[in-house]
C-alpha cells in the first residue's frame, strides 16, 4: 500500500536526503563494467560527461559530473516526491535505453541562426517496493549535460525534488540573489562562502579546467519555476521550487536540470538550453524579423512623449537611421492615467492606428509597451491582440509577470499560443529567463530578466559579467545605448556603444534619445550598421567581472564590443575572426570624446585598443583588399 506524502514530510526529504546521498560511496571511475548500477552517458571522448549511480543500500540516486577527467559536479542527489510515492529513495533499477538524438534547426534570433544539435540520450527506469516508477532521461552533448524525471500518471501532485548540484567548495562563483523578475546583480562568491540563501539558476562556478553554468530548460505550466537554494559553507546548491505543490494531471514530464560546461568560450557560445527545448511551434516565421529599436522610455518616462506628434518624431529619427523599429512604452493607452474597459469608445479614440500607418509609411515598425494585468483573462486578450494586429503593430512588449509559478507559466503557454496566432513578436519583462522558449515560441525576441540598463545600482563588474551568466541562456533586453544616462550608469560611452554588441536581443532596444545619439555622432553611426539577428557569436577575450569581448558576425562582417572593468589600460584582443586580411575600425574613449581608429590585422592578430577606466570599445572588421577603406555601408 502507498502511503501519501505530507508536505512536511516531503520538506525533511527534499532537504535532508542531500546530505545522505553525499555520503554515499559511488565506487571507482571506470566501474559501470563491474557494478551494474553505475552508468556512464556522453557524446563524445572529451564531452562532458553524466555518471548516474544507484546506492544498493538506500535505493538513493547520485549524478555526477565530469569533463576530459576533471569533476565539475560532485555526486549530487536526483529525486523527487510526490503526493502519493517518495521516488527518491528505495529505487531499484529495472531497464536503461539509449538514443541519439541528432537535430537542426534554424532560430530567428540568438547567437547564431543555423543549429546543429547531436546528444547522447540514456532513459532510466527503476521502481520503489512498492511498484511506484520513475524514469530518468540524461542528456550529453559537447557543451553540457541535461536530465529530468518522467512519472506515469496517478502519483499526485509534486511535492518537491532532492535535486541538487554539489560544487567544488572553493569554486569560484557569481551568483544573483533570487528576485521574481530575475533582475539581481551578480556578485562574486566562492561556492561554499555565498551567503545562506536563495539565488537565480543561472549560476555560473569556476570548475576545474573550466566553467560550468547552471540552467533550465522546456518549463511550461505543467511545472514550477526553480531557483537555488544554499548554505553557507557547503557547495551544495539545492533546486527550490516556486510552488510548494505543484499540480499535475496525468503523467508527467518535467523540465531539463541543465549543467553547460567547458572553456569559457565554449559556455558563452551555448545553445545548450535552446537545444534541449521542443522544436518551434510556429509553423509559418516569415513574419518574425529581428531588428534595433528605438526607445525612449529612459528619457523621461511618459514625458519622452507619450503623444502622437512625440512618436512620430521618434519614427521620423528611426527612419533616418534606418532602425527598423521604434517603441512606444508605458502611457499610451491609458485614459487619466486609467485605462477604463467599459469606454466602448477605447479603440476609436487611441492614436495608435495612425502612428502605425505613419511609421509604415516610412518603413518603421511599431512595438507597444502593455501591463499583463490587461492580458491576463480571455476576455481582454480577445480585446488587445486582435486589435493590435488589425492595426499593423508588430510587436508587444508585455510588462510585470514577476512571477514563477505554476499559474503564471499556464498563462505564459496561453499568451505564447495567441500571440503567434496574432502575428506579434514579443519581448517580455518583469519575466522569467528564457530556459528554451525562444527555441519553441520564435516570436519571442527577448526577455528582461536582467538588471540592465534603467539600474541605478549596476557596476561594471556586473556589466561583465552578463555575457556568461544571464546571456547565455537567451536573448537579453538589456536596453544599452543610454548614453544620457551620465553618472546613473558606470561604464564610458564607447564601452555603452560596446554593449549594443557585447549583449544579444532580437529586438535590440536603444535606450538613449535622438539628442545624446547626435552628441556622438560615432557611437550613433556604428549603431545605424548594426543588425539584430547574427549568423555567429564567438568570445574574443573574457574573465567574469573583468572584461568581456564577443564577436558576432552578419553576413561578411564581424561586429565587435568590448567593455571592461577597473582601470584605464590597453587592451589587447585575439582578433579570431578567421585568415586573411581584415579591416577593423573602432570607436574609443578618447579625451575630448569617441575617437575612431582604422588599421589593418591579420586573422589571430592582436588588436590593442586604449580602454578608459569602466571603459570599452565598439567596432567592425570587414574583408580589407587594397581600395577598401570602411566597413560601413
Amino acid at each position: 500500500m502507498t502511503v501519501p506524502f505530507t508536505r512536511t514530510m516531503a520538506a525533511a526529504l527534499c532537504t535532508g536526503l542531500a546530505a545522505t546521498l553525499l555520503a554515499t560511496s559511488t565506487g571507482p571511475a571506470g566501474a559501470e563494467q563491474r557494478q551494474p548500477h553505475t552508468w556512464t552517458v556522453a557524446e563524445a571522448t572529451h564531452a562532458p560527461r553524466a555518471r548516474i549511480a544507484l546506492d544498493d543500500t538506500t535505493g538513493t540516486l547520485s549524478l555526477t559530473v565530469s569533463r576530459d577527467g576533471h569533476t565539475v559536479i560532485e555526486p549530487s542527489p536526483v529525486g523527487i516526491v510526490t503526493q502519493q510515492a517518495d521516488l527518491s529513495q528505495g529505487l531499484h533499477f529495472l531497464h536503461r535505453k539509449d538514443r541519439t538524438v541528432e537535430e537542426r534547426y534554424r532560430a530567428k534570433s540568438g547567437k547564431r541562426l543555423d543549429r546543429r544539435v547531436r546528444m547522447n540520450e540514456t532513459r532510466l527506469s527503476f521502481a520503489t517496493a512498492a511498484g511506484a516508477r520513475l524514469d530518468l532521461v540524461v542528456r550529453a552533448s559537447a557543451d553540457g549535460v541535461a536530465y529530468r524525471y518522467v512519472l506515469p500518471a496517478g502519483y499526485g501532485d509534486v511535492l518537491g525534488e532532492t535535486s541538487a548540484f554539489e560544487l567544488p567548495a572553493d569554486a569560484g562563483a557569481w551568483l544573483s540573489t533570487y528576485r521574481v523578475d530575475n533582475e539581481g546583480q551578480f556578485n562574486r562568491y566562492t561556492a561554499a562562502t555565498a551567503p545562506t540563501g536563495e539565488y537565480s539558476d543561472q549560476a555560473l562556478f569556476a570548475t576545474d579546467g573550466g566553467y560550468t553554468l547552471l540552467a533550465e530548460s522546456d518549463l511550461s505550466g505543467s511545472y514550477s519555476g526553480a531557483r537555488l537554494a544554499h548554505t553557507q559553507g557547503t557547495g551544495t546548491y539545492r533546486i527550490k521550487l516556486a510552488d510548494s505543490q505543484v499540480h499535475t494531471e496525468g503523467p508527467l514530464t518535467t523540465p531539463w536540470r541543465a549543467v553547460i560546461t567547458g572553456d569559457l568560450a565554449t559556455v558563452t557560445r551555448s545553445t545548450f538550453t535552446d537545444d534541449l527545448a521542443p522544436a518551434s511551434k510556429v509553423a509559418d516565421t516569415s513574419w518574425i524579423r529581428p531588428g534595433t529599436v528605438l526607445w525612449t522610455w529612459l528619457a523621461g518616462g511618459r514625458a519622452a512623449g507619450q503623444s502622437l506628434d512625440a512618436q512620430k518624431a521618434y519614427v521620423d529619427y528611426a527612419a533616418a537611421h534606418h532602425w527598423p523599429y521604434e517603441a512606444v512604452d508605458s502611457g499610451w493607452y491609458f485614459k487619466k492615467d486609467e485605462w477604463d474597459v467599459t469606454d466602448p469608445d477605447w479603440q476609436t479614440d487611441s492614436w495608435m492606428p495612425e502612428l502605425v500607418d505613419y511609421a509604415r509609411a516610412r518603413g518603421v515598425g511599431i512595438i507597444v509597451w502593455i501591463h499583463q494585468r490587461d492580458l491576463d483573462t480571455p476576455e481582454e486578450r480577445a480585446q488587445w491582440l486582435p486589435t493590435l494586429e488589425r492595426w499593423g503593430v508588430k510587436g508587444v512588449k508585455i510588462d510585470f509577470m514577476n512571477s514563477e509559478a505554476q499559474s503564471m507559466f499556464q498563462w505564459y503557454d496561453t499568451v505564447l499560443a495567441e500571440t503567434a496566432a496574432h502575428h506579434l513578436m514579443v519581448d517580455f519583462h518583469g519575466a522569467t529567463l528564457p530556459k528554451g522558449i525562444q527555441r519553441t515560441w520564435p516570436q519571442v525576441m527577448s526577455m528582461e530578466a536582467v538588471g540592465g540598463e534603467e539600474k541605478r545600482t549596476n557596476t561594471a563588474a556586473h556589466l561583465t559579467t552578463l555575457p556568461f551568466t544571464r546571456n547565455v541562456i537567451g536573448s537579453m533586453d538589456f536596453t544599452p545605448g543610454g548614453f544620457q544616462r551620465v553618472g546613473l550608469r558606470p561604464d564610458s560611452d564607447a564601452a555603452e556603444a560596446g554593449l549594443t554588441v557585447v549583449y544579444e536581443s532580437g529586438l535590440q532596444m536603444f535606450a538613449g534619445t535622438p539628442e545624446s545619439y547626435d552628441q556622438r555622432p560615432l557611437a550613433r553611426d556604428f549603431m545605424d550598421q548594426e543588425p539584430a539577428a547574427w549568423d555567429d557569436t564567438r568570445l574574443l577575450a573574457g574573465s567574469p567581472g573583468q572584461e568581456a569581448v564577443l564577436a558576432r558576425r552578419s553576413g561578411d562582417r564581424w561586429f565587435l564590443g568590448g567593455v571592461y572593468a577597473g582601470a584605464a589600460h590597453t587592451a589587447t584582443v585575439p582578433l579570431a575572426i578567421g585568415r586573411g586580411r581584415w579591416l577593423v575600425e573602432t570607436v574609443r574613449d578618447g579625451t575630448d570624446g569617441l575617437v575612431q581608429d582604422r588599421q589593418v590585422l591579420g586573422g589571430g592578430d592582436e588588436l590593442n585598443v586604449d580602454v578608459v577606466a569602466g571603459g570599452g570599445f565598439a567596432g567592425i572588421a570587414c574583408r580589407w583588399h587594397p581600395g577598401v577603406t570602411t566597413c560601413y555601408r
